[in-house]
């Protein structure tokens, strides 16, 4: 059984209107915490809100001991959430769920991120040694972005996208992918950027366009779903999801099974 923890916040500020960062002290978490799990967070102390609230780890510094998570304000659990200032207490459990295949053998990795589905790829990007790492963010606009810096910072190379083309590309991020992976030579053949594997996490059919455009193009990709949870520890059975293990379907729980798991294993359309 995962430990209760109880930590200190030490901020959690607004980034975007209902998008906010919160960062706490737990030597336990930082410690621990691999690129692609989460923690299961209590709102609030009353009864109020009963069930904990799943926030992926979006950084982790080893050395002072801090996690930073983010979220999005998007009903009462949330509200309470984001009422919390430094200095209170965080009750949480974690890490929890598994993580993103790390190998010495990707010299060249892609991130593909879609609204907050960008948190838990800021820290994949962090922790991996890998000689050559993009990043392809979008959001609906830019006064929805976020972590831009950040990615900078742990990225050689940084693609954003807008819906709107209010800031970067014009379009999905997908459509960026697309055309950086697709270019055609002088002599139409494919001719684009090459990556060993390509990371995903956003919404089901942009993970679903991601897989299918890393599909075409040979190369291994790795998604982490985004769902609904109870206990966060495999026991509800709540956040159950369709995959494929062995040639048939089976219905696996994302947050003991995944969150993350290969592409060619996810129901995108279930």
């Amino acid at each position: 059984m995962p430990l209760v923890l109880k930590e200190e916040i030490i901020f959690n500020k607004e980034l975007v209107p209902g998008i906010f960062e919160l960062a706490f002290i737990s030597e336990y978490v930082s410690q621990r915490a691999k690129p692609g799990q989460f923690v299961n967070i209590k709102c609030c102390d009353g009864l109020d809100t009963i069930l904990r609230r799943p926030l992926s780890i979006c950084s982790v510094n080893r050395k002072n001991n801090t996690v930073i998570v983010a979220y999005r304000e998007t009903g009462k659990g949330t509200r309470y959430l984001a009422r919390k200032k430094a200095g209170d207490k965080l009750d949480l459990i974690g890490p929890l769920g598994n993580w993103f295949h790390v190998s010495d053998e990707y010299k060249s990795i892609a991130v593909v991120g879609g609204g907050i589905g960008v948190f838990p790829l800021l820290f994949l990007l962090q922790q991996n040694p890998c000689a050559f790492k993009g990043a392809y963010i979008g959001f609906e606009s830019n006064t929805c972005i976020v972590m831009e810096k950040e990615f900078l910072h742990c990225s050689d190379k940084i693609m954003l996208a807008t819906n709107d083309g209010s800031k970067g590309f014009k379009g999905f991020v997908t459509d960026l992918l697309a055309l950086n992976l697709l270019q055609e030579g002088s002599k139409g053949k494919i001719n684009g950027e090459k990556y060993d594997i390509i990371y995903a996490c956003g919404p089901m059919p942009m993970m679903k366009k991601v897989f299918e455009l890393a599909s075409k193009m040979g190369i291994k990709c790795q998604v982490s779903l985004e769902q609904r949870m109870g206990c966060g520890i495999g026991a509800c059975l709540a956040c159950a999801c369709k995959v494929k293990h062995d040639g048939d379907w089976h219905y696996k729980r994302v947050c003991k099974d995944g969150p993350v798991f290969w592409g060619e294993e996810v129901d995108f359309d279930g």
